[in-house]
C-alpha cells in the first residue's frame, strides 16, 4: 500500500470534520445545556457556603450593603474576592435575592459557555487541519465532564473559575500567536475573576504572566500594560479599601494562617506531591479519585504521555509549531500547578468524599482538556491504528463520565430541602408566639456548623434574627 493510500481515511475524516464544523459549536453548547440545566433547583447542595452567599446577595441587592470582601476560605479568617458577588448580583438583583435558582443558572450558564470557549482554545492551537478534531474533542470532554456539571450546578465561588481561566487562556493565547497585543487585557481580566473567585486563582498569574512579559520583550504593547493595571487594581479595590478601613484585617489574618502549624500533620511532600497531581489532571476527566483511582491514574498518565509526546515535534498535524508551544506551556502549567498547590494546600492531600475541594483547582481544567483535544487529534493523525486507538479513548471517556453525573436531586435535597425545614421552623415561631419583628436567635448542632443554611430561607421569609 503507497502512503498515500494509507492516508487516505485521514484524509478522509479531516474533509469530513471541516464539513461537520460549523454544526460542532453549536451542538456542544446544547449538550452541555443539557448535561447542566434539568432539574438544576435540586441537583445542587445547599449548606452554609450557599446560605451565606445568597443573604450577602440578598442584603447587597435589597439594602445597598456592598460586600468588600468575598465568601470566608477554609484557612482562618482570610476570604475571596468581593468581584464574586459583583458578578452575580444583576441576576439577584432581578430576584430581589430571592431565587437561588437564579444565581445558579447564572453559574451553569457560565460551565456551558466554558465549554464553547475550550472549543476554541482546542481548535485555534489544532490549526486549519487538525483544529477541528482537536476543538470537538475538548469540547465534548469538558461538555460531558461529570465534575465540570457538578461544578455548574450549585452556588459556589470556585464554580465560576472554569470560564475564567479557559478566558484568560483563550486571550493569551491569541496574543501570543500574533494578534493585537490588546488581546492581554482579555486574559488580564480572565486572571483576575479567577483570583477574585478563589484564593488559590493566584496560580494562574505566572502561567499567563510569564508568556505576557516575553511577548511584551519581542513587540511594543504602547498602554496595555496600563490597561492590564487598571484590571488588577478595579479586581482589589474593595479589598484595598477594607483593609484601609478595618486595620488590614486580611493582612493580619493570612500572617496568622502563615504563621501557624499547617503541615505538621500533613503527609511529606513527595506524596502530597504525587496526590495532588492525580487529583488536579484528573479531576475533569473522571471527577473525584476515591470514586475511580484506577480511571484517574490512567487519565493522568494519558495526559503526562500527551506533553511528553507533542513537547518536541508538537504531533501530526496539531499545528506544528502551535502544537509544541502549547504543549511545553500548558504542561508547564499544570507541573506549576501541582508544585503550587503542594505548598499552598496541604489538605489536598487528605481526600474527604462529600467535601468538594477539587473544584478549588478547576483553574487547571482547561490546560487539562485541550491538551486531550489536541493529544487525540495528534495520535489520530499518525494512522488507522492512531484513530481507532483516540476514537476508542474517547469514547471510554465519555462513557465514564455520562454514567457518574450527579443525581437529579441532590442527597442533601438542595434548597427545596432548606425551605421545607426554614417552613417547619417559621410555623413553630408562630406557635410560640412569635412575630416578625421578634429578633431570634439562631445556633447551630454542632455549634461549629454556620447556621446560614436555615438562615437565608428564614430571612426569605422575612423573620428578624440573629444568625
Amino acid at each position: 500500500m503507497s502512503a498515500s493510500e494509507a492516508a487516505a481515511p485521514q484524509v478522509a475524516a479531516r474533509s469530513a470534520a471541516r464539513r461537520l464544523e460549523p454544526w460542532v459549536l453549536p451542538a456542544l453548547l446544547v449538550l452541555a445545556a443539557l448535561l447542566r440545566l434539568p432539574d438544576l433547583a435540586t441537583r445542587g447542595t445547599w449548606d452554609g457556603d450557599q446560605g451565606h452567599d445568597m443573604l450577602v446577595l440578598r442584603s447587597f441587592v435589597r439594602d445597598g450593603v456592598v460586600p468588600l470582601l468575598g465568601p470566608p476560605t477554609s484557612i482562618g479568617d482570610v476570604h475571596h474576592g468581593a468581584w464574586y458577588y459583583f458578578l452575580l448580583s444583576p441576576v439577584a438583583a432581578l430576584t430581589g435575592g430571592d431565587s437561588p435558582l437564579a444565581v445558579v443558572t447564572v453559574i451553569a450558564a457560565a460551565g456551558i459557555a466554558a465549554v464553547g470557549v475550550v472549543w476554541w482554545l482546542a481548535r485555534s492551537i489544532g490549526g486549519s487541519v487538525a483544529g477541528p478534531v482537536a476543538g470537538a474533542i475538548a469540547g465534548l470532554a469538558l461538555a460531558t465532564s461529570a465534575a465540570a456539571i457538578d461544578e455548574s450546578t450549585f452556588i459556589w465561588n470556585p464554580n465560576l473559575i472554569a470560564l475564567s481561566s479557559a478566558v484568560a487562556l483563550a486571550g493569551a493565547w491569541r496574543a501570543w500567536s500574533g494578534a493585537s497585543g490588546s488581546w492581554w487585557l482579555l486574559a488580564a481580566l480572565g486572571t483576575a475573576v479567577t483570583m477574585q473567585a478563589h484564593v488559590l486563582g493566584v496560580a494562574m498569574l505566572p502561567i499567563v504572566g510569564v508568556p505576557f512579559v516575553l511577548d511584551a520583550r519581542r513587540r511594543q504593547m504602547g498602554r496595555v500594560p496600563l490597561g492590564i493595571l487598571a484590571i488588577f487594581v478595579a479586581a482589589y479595590l474593595p479589598l484595598a479599601i477594607n483593609e484601609l478601613t478595618t486595620g488590614f484585617s486580611e493582612v493580619r489574618a493570612a500572617l496568622d494562617y502563615l504563621a501557624s502549624d499547617r503541615t505538621s500533620a500533613a503527609a511529606s511532600i513527595p506524596v502530597r506531591f504525587g496526590i495532588v497531581g492525580l487529583r488536579v489532571v484528573s479531576w475533569p476527566l473522571v471527577g473525584l479519585i476515591t470514586s475511580g483511582f484506577v480511571p484517574a491514574v490512567v487519565a493522568t498518565v494519558t495526559v503526562i504521555g500527551i506533553v511528553a509526546a507533542l513537547w518536541r515535534r508538537g504531533g501530526s498535524g496539531v499545528g506544528g509549531r502551535a502544537g509544541r508551544v502549547a504543549a511545553r506551556w500548558y504542561g508547564l502549567g499544570l507541573l506549576w500547578t501541582v508544585a503550587f498547590l503542594t505548598i499552598a494546600a496541604p489538605s489536598l492531600a487528605s481526600v474527604i468524599p462529600g467535601l468538594p475541594n477539587d473544584h478549588y483547582h478547576a483553574f487547571a481544567d482547561p490546560m487539562v482538556v485541550v491538551l486531550v483535544g489536541i493529544g487525540a487529534a495528534a495520535i489520530g493523525g499518525v494512522s488507522r491504528v492512531g484513530s481507532g486507538v483516540a476514537v476508542v479513548g474517547l469514547l471510554a471517556l465519555v462513557g465514564w463520565n455520562v454514567t457518574h453525573l450527579p443525581p437529579a436531586v441532590h442527597p442533601d435535597g438542595g434548597y427545596p430541602a432548606a425551605q421545607v425545614a426554614g417552613d417547619r421552623v417559621m410555623a413553630a415561631l408562630g406557635r410560640a408566639g412569635v412575630t416578625m419583628e421578634d429578633v431570634v436567635l439562631l445556633r447551630s448542632l454542632p455549634s461549629f456548623k454556620s447556621t446560614e443554611a436555615v438562615a437565608y430561607p428564614l430571612v426569605r421569609a422575612g423573620q428578624s434574627l440573629v444568625a
